[in-house]
């Protein structure tokens, strides 16, 4: 009898724990996957001709959709907003260039590195910025909350007073701010540098080194307590880069000019 009583006691609370379906079962019963892009960052993300999303960005979760199984949907959003959209339920998956610091991982969750970015100084041919550091006693600026902008933002805090910095929504506004000579120089990755200066949209930008940082990681993002999906994305990555899916994207957007795809690997940590 109190065997019994037992037995029946464990039933009636296993049938009364709630079933809690994971992320990543949502979206496969949606048939859709809805990512975050950023669509003023070429080539990672822009439009095209007939206005349709185009780059690396989008590729890779034109890719993600066909592992799931399901269709892509695109949500566009500037680099302040690629956090809030996942937060508010806009989107599944950022597939926006986001670097993994650890101040935003308190809110979001991050996968392995899925892109590496190198940042370089951007200024005009009439400026006296002929390398990095001249860049001091100007007027500066860059996209609100990108690494870029964060790290450049703090290097000038600490030069005092001999420098101004302006935040931008986009990154297409610095480069309008940058050609009306509204600022002096910005930083931004050398991928997006090349693919402007080739576009041949702003003749008198030059590219006069290299930033005073180190390379920049990036990863997919997701809500932190997807854990499924996170699981998930991080094995896509690594399926990416295993078929060779990775080195031609980065062949397809960057071009041969900008050499192989580089590592996603660092000594000691990501193996």
């Amino acid at each position: 009898m109190r065997i019994s009583s037992l037995l029946t006691a464990l039933a009636m609370l296993v049938t009364t724990v709630p079933a809690y379906a994971d992320k990543l079962d949502d979206i496969i019963s949606s048939g859709k996957l809805r990512c975050a892009v950023v669509l003023d960052f070429p080539p990672m993300g822009s439009r095209d001709a007939n206005n349709e999303p185009q780059g690396f960005d989008v590729d890779y979760c034109n890719d993600l959709a066909k592992a799931l199984g399901v269709e892509p949907e695109f949500v566009e959003t500037p680099f302040p907003d690629r956090i809030p959209a996942l937060v508010s339920g806009r989107a599944d998956v950022g597939v926006a260039s986001t670097s993994d610091t650890l101040e935003r991982a308190k809110t979001i969750g991050f996968t392995v590195p899925y892109f590496v970015f190198k940042t370089i100084v951007l200024t005009r041919a009439d400026t006296n910025i002929a390398k990095p550091e001249d860049v001091k006693g100007h007027a500066v600026g860059g996209p609100a909350g990108t690494y870029e902008t964060i790290l450049l933002e703090k290097l000038l805090k600490e030069w005092g007073e001999e420098s101004s910095f302006r935040a931008f929504q986009t990154q297409a506004d610095v480069f309008l701010a940058l050609s009306q000579k509204q600022i002096d120089a910005t930083w931004t990755t050398s991928s997006v540098a090349s693919d402007l200066i080739r576009s041949g949209k702003y003749p008198d930008f030059k590219v006069v080194g290299d930033a005073p940082v180190d390379l920049d990681y990036v990863s997919l993002i997701a809500l932190r307590e997807d854990q499924g999906l996170l699981n998930y994305l991080n094995l896509f990555i690594n399926q990416q880069v295993r078929t060779g899916r990775y080195g031609e994207l980065y062949k397809k957007w960057l071009g041969t000019e900008m050499g192989p795809a580089p590592k996603l690997t660092i000594d000691g940590v990501y193996r």
